[in-house]
């Protein structure tokens, strides 16, 4: 029985997972709110950019997660929305969030489990036919060998996180082809920590460099079928994963005294750019890692103007 994937609110927050925290801009691309609602307490619709399109969105854990952040772009601008979750404990949180934005739930998916990937994806080919873009926030590692060095990784956790956090996504993507009979878009979620060492993060680099390598390949394979493929490496922002990640605090602090924008990034943010890639404004994109971090990933050392921050021991 595979552990339990540890919905990505970000594109690979820490330790085996991927979430993080952001404050910042509530207003979605077309200059609609994504928080605004109609007289009937519905989300209000801010463009029609997505109107007509279908996704399914792997990965929600709760309203602060990156994929639901995502999810509510999407809506924003008229997308169609199904959701999956894994277990009775996130069906409790899912449910509630599909019914804010009208969306489709096709029940519990544990992509270690194969028959259970299949059942979502027949769900939603009995419902829509098709599928037009689709949603992988999904990774997961073993808590305790986030802690110490990567070198003492044990097999059993490498091949699982490989599994749950890299696979699942080449996986999913085998069944999301068959349903996107005219074109779509793939997004996943990763973290800088796949292309540069960060503490605590040890196999959940690993995973999410072979991961970004994915993207790459799945881009080249179905590139002919107009399906493209692309993922977003979000900074750090507070999500359910983010709360387990060892001396996260320091590490948004640390982000917010050293990015160009001097900020940590909001998770509307981040929704917004999955309205890029999985609308037709990215119809000439594929094969990218997108970086929303507020410019974190072209820091070389500490800006000589940040304060000199000392990590807080419990």
């Amino acid at each position: 029985m595979a552990r339990r994937p540890i919905p990505a609110g970000r594109g690979g927050n820490l330790p085996g997972t991927h979430s993080f925290l952001k404050g910042g801009g509530p207003y979605a691309i077309g200059g609609g709110r994504t928080g605004d609602r109609d007289s009937g307490g519905r989300m209000a619709e801010a463009s029609g950019l997505m109107r007509g399109k279908r996704g399914l969105v792997m990965g929600v854990a709760n309203n602060r997660s990156i994929a639901w952040g995502i999810a509510r772009a999407c809506h924003a601008h008229g997308a169609e929305l199904a959701f999956t979750y894994q277990g009775d404990a996130l069906k409790k949180r899912v449910e509630p969030l599909a019914a804010e934005v009208g969306g489709l739930v096709v029940g519990h998916c544990d992509v270690g489990e194969p028959a259970t990937i299949d059942a979502a994806f027949a769900k939603v080919a009995e419902n829509w036919g098709s599928l037009d873009f689709l949603v992988h926030a999904i990774a997961f590692s073993d808590k305790d060998q986030l802690l110490g060095r990567y070198v003492d990784t044990t097999a059993d956790n490498f091949t699982n996180t490989m599994l749950i956090s890299c696979y699942s996504f080449t996986a999913v993507a085998q069944r999301a082809e068959k349903l996107m009979t005219n074109g779509g878009s793939l997004l996943t979620l990763t973290y800088y920590g796949a292309e540069k060492w960060m503490p605590h993060y040890n196999v959940m680099g690993v995973a999410k460099a072979a991961l970004e390598a994915s993207v790459r390949y799945l881009a080249a394979d179905l590139g002919r079928k107009a399906i493209r493929v692309n993922a977003i490496s979000a900074g750090p922002v507070k999500t359910l994963a983010a709360a387990g990640v060892r001396d996260f605090r320091y590490i948004l602090s640390w982000c917010e005294h050293n990015t160009p924008l001097r900020r940590n990034v909001a998770v509307e943010e981040i929704g917004n750019a999955g309205v890029y890639f999985l609308s037709d404004l990215s119809s000439g994109v594929t094969g990218e890692i997108h970086h929303v971090d507020s410019g974190y990933h072209i820091l070389g050392m500490k800006h000589p103007d940040a304060p000199d921050l000392t990590v807080a021991k419990d």
